[in-house]
């Protein structure tokens, strides 16, 4: 894919999961044949920026000799799942049965459709967007939600799967949950009326219970991390017990099996360790540190500016108007421009600016924004 800091390779590792070896290798391609900074998305995809034409083959087939890449339709399930001892059930029967369903479709299912199954325990998937999305309510019971639109409960979760994914085939490869005409998808007598169940939002950084020992989820700063840091971390994996790392929603990793004393090492080498940490409400792009359309380096903006950021609120600083790192609004937003930062209230990058901003301004705006 290209960017405006040159190709960029999405990586989704089968499985979920990456033992600290493979994920050291993957780190020094990413400084070899990248611009040196490994990401984690908001999905928990790994991430790498500015391949070239020249370095983006060699690359795909160095990442093809260390991990195997999860092809087909995407089915998501949290980074706990299977270990977690609060989950209602374990997702991933369901989902590899789900993806299996989906195989015959091919093509017919766009590249950007997505599944959820969820099983319910410390670590949702709640603030993903998804076109099919299955949340465990019980050891047998699944909730069904096409697009935003809960659809029920159901105690056959595959019959309800197969027929949505054949209404989306039947799209085409553009086709998404929202092109859907719900009223006319009939889910019969597979689903029952149910009220909206919430899941609590919870952070996945921090120290989680596992069924066997435990986890600890690290943040990385504005989703970002230099290859030197995600290495140094899985060359030491071994002095704190962990058997792998998995990545996880909001730009987060899991390290499987980590005692408490990674925090100290994790928090030095630059991760977020704290789960009210500021900088997790921080959206921030590489800006001109690495792409040709930012007019700011925006995530040292970013790390200016996150002591000053009230709780609860959250900022977006962007490289130019396009607002690639945070599509959506926040509660204050700073783009770069040729003449300043536009100052944003409640709104995206795309919108127009109530002011423009020299440096030295920023921290008084940000002040008087969260009045």
């Amino acid at each position: 894919m290209q960017t405006g800091d040159g190709l960029l390779a999405r990586i989704r590792v089968a499985g979920g999961q990456i033992d600290p070896v493979r994920l050291e290798q993957l780190a020094v391609l990413c400084g070899t044949h990248g611009n040196g900074i490994i990401e984690i998305t908001a999905r928990g995809n790994l991430q790498v920026r500015g391949l070239t034409a020249a370095t983006a083959p060699v690359f795909a087939d160095a990442v093809r000799d260390i991990v195997t890449i999860e092809t087909g339709l995407v089915v998501e399930t949290p980074p706990l799942a299977g270990d977690d001892p609060l989950e209602f059930v374990d997702p991933r029967p369901l989902a590899g049965s789900i993806k299996a369903l989906a195989a015959p479709f091919g093509h017919r299912l766009g590249p950007k459709v997505a599944v959820i199954v969820d099983g319910n325990g410390q670590i949702g998937l709640g603030a993903l967007k998804a076109d099919l999305r299955l949340v465990a309510v019980g050891v047998e019971v699944w909730l069904v939600s096409v697009g935003a639109r809960l659809m029920g409960t159901t105690h056959r979760p595959l019959d309800c799967a197969r027929i949505v994914l054949t209404a989306l085939a039947g799209l085409g490869p553009l086709g998404r949950a929202t092109d859907l005409a719900t009223d006319g998808l009939d889910l019969g007598d597979l689903v029952s009326p149910s009220a909206p169940v919430r899941q609590p939002v919870s952070s996945p950084i921090g120290q989680f219970p596992l069924q066997r020992g435990k986890a600890i989820g690290l943040g990385l700063p504005f989703g970002a991390m230099g290859w030197e840091s995600m290495a140094a971390l899985a060359d030491g994996a071994w002095r704190f017990g962990i058997s792998a790392f998995r990545p996880g929603p909001h730009h987060s990793l899991l390290a499987i099996g980590a005692d408490g004393s990674l925090l100290a090492e994790a928090a030095e080498i630059g991760f977020v360790t704290h789960p009210h940490d500021p900088r997790t409400r921080i959206s921030a792009c590489i800006g001109s540190d690495g792409c040709a359309s930012g007019h700011i380096a925006a995530r040292a903006v970013a790390s200016r500016l996150a002591p000053g950021l009230a709780p609860g609120s959250s900022l977006h600083v962007s490289g130019c108007q396009k607002g690639c790192a945070h599509p959506g609004p926040a509660d204050v937003t700073l783009i770069g421009r040729a003449d300043g930062y536009g100052l944003v209230i409640d709104g995206r990058a795309g919108d127009t600016p109530r002011a423009v901003l020299r440096a030295d301004q920023l921290e008084t705006a940000l002040l008087a924004a969260q009045g």
